[in-house]
């Protein structure tokens, strides 16, 4: 597409600056830079609090696809969703709490909901005061998501689920899930199931486990359902794989340029540790990182080139695949610049505090897992063989 920022931009621009520069103060401003990949549980309430914050100035929900105000919320175009994309990413605003619903859920009620449904969430999730996670992967059904085993058997006019969900983000902190769950036992694979929304505060119905990483954090969590009540159905019975696909895809977009706005940075800060330790001098090390750089410019351009596309089967998967090994190999790179002094703390080892680690340690051990989640470098290549190049189906 022929990208570019007109006048209605720059204005638009100048109000988020301007509107930024005046809230992130105080306790907001102390959290610069928190809240990103490997450290998304520092923070979490003032964070909260922040998401209200956006959402008393009509922040969240820019990108959905309603009317103006329809929810509360301001009605961006593309190039105004990644002008304050960028704004946001300029002054280190807080890692957002709320990118689950208002991202992945938000647009998926507008698409496949029904107006109930719309009215009753997309007005919290605009005001920033519902916060949400999404219970899809399990323990043997991560990649192989049609393969899920929790099931939910209907009570009333709802449902009630039962199984174990797992990677599961911010379930500790969200006020609502939604489930992907087979309502119907007599089918199979991606055949009767159906996409449910889960109240979080269920007390012996729920329960949320941290999984501690070998960074020494807890971004992800366990989620146990003992017949958790389920009020809603979204896109009606048996049609969950549609809609949670539906989900999926929308997983790019600005949201790919917001990511890679946190990847310059990143890179940023490998290339001043290889300047401050003098590893630039190796012509080897200076290599990659040129590299770096420069396919992080080709993932750019390539997120413009589809930006707002449709129809596009190999868009998602292709960016998974180009996101998820760059970063993976920023990592290393991490690691590499500093040399032996990458396997030092920045304090010394205590029993109290056994997992103290700087910023780009941090970044090295949390990439080790992002050609894995969100769909596996083998599950994209494969989505890429049979719905674009027309390659027979892997038997399963």
């Amino acid at each position: 597409m022929d990208f570019g920022f007109g006048c209605a931009d720059e204005e638009f621009r100048a109000e988020a600056r301007e509107w930024l520069t005046g809230h992130l103060v105080g306790d907001y401003a102390a959290l610069a830079g928190v809240g990103g990949p490997g450290s998304e549980h520092e923070g979490a309430f003032v964070r909260r609090e922040w998401e209200r914050e956006l959402g008393s100035g009509g922040w969240i929900g820019l990108g959905w696809e309603c009317a103006e105000g329809a929810y509360g919320n301001r009605v961006g175009s593309l190039t105004q969703q990644v002008v304050w994309a960028e704004e946001y990413a300029r002054v280190r605003a807080p890692g957002r709490v709320g990118h689950i619903g208002e991202n992945l859920l938000a647009p998926t009620l507008i698409a496949a909901g029904d107006e109930a449904q719309r009215r009753r969430f997309l007005p919290a999730i605009a005001r920033g005061e519902e916060l949400w996670c999404q219970g899809y992967s399990e323990p043997e059904a991560g990649s192989d998501l049609a393969g899920l085993r929790t099931v939910a058997v209907r009570d009333g006019g709802g449902y009630r689920v039962s199984g174990q969900k797992i990677w599961t983000s911010l379930a500790g902190e969200a006020d609502w899930c939604f489930v992907l769950a087979r309502t119907d036992p007599g089918e199979r694979r991606h055949r009767g199931l159906s996409f449910l929304l889960v109240p979080m505060d269920q007390p012996g119905r729920i329960e949320v486990r941290p999984i501690r990483q070998m960074s020494g954090t807890a971004e992800f969590n366990e989620v146990f359902f003992d017949g958790a009540r389920a009020p809603h159905v979204v896109g009606g019975e048996g049609a969950g794989w549609r809609v949670a696909m539906g989900l999926l895809a929308r997983e790019r977009g600005v949201s790919t340029l917001v990511q890679q706005i946190g990847f310059a940075a990143e890179l940023a800060a490998v290339v001043a540790a290889a300047v401050r330790g003098g590893a630039v001098r190796d012509p080897v090390l200076r290599e990659q990182l040129v590299r770096q750089w420069a396919e992080l410019r080709v993932m750019r351009w390539n997120a413009l080139r589809t930006l707002g596309a449709a129809g596009d089967a190999g868009a998602p998967s292709v960016a998974k695949l180009l996101w998820g090994g760059w970063h993976q190999r920023l990592g290393e790179l991490a690691m590499r610049v500093r040399g032996a002094a990458a396997a030092l703390g920045p304090v010394d080892w205590s029993a109290g505090a056994p997992y103290q680690l700087d910023a780009l340690q941090r970044l090295f051990l949390f990439t080790r897992a992002d050609t894995l989640y969100g769909g596996s470098d083998e599950i994209q290549r494969n989505i890429i063989a049979e719905r674009v190049l027309g390659l027979p189906r892997l038997e399963r």
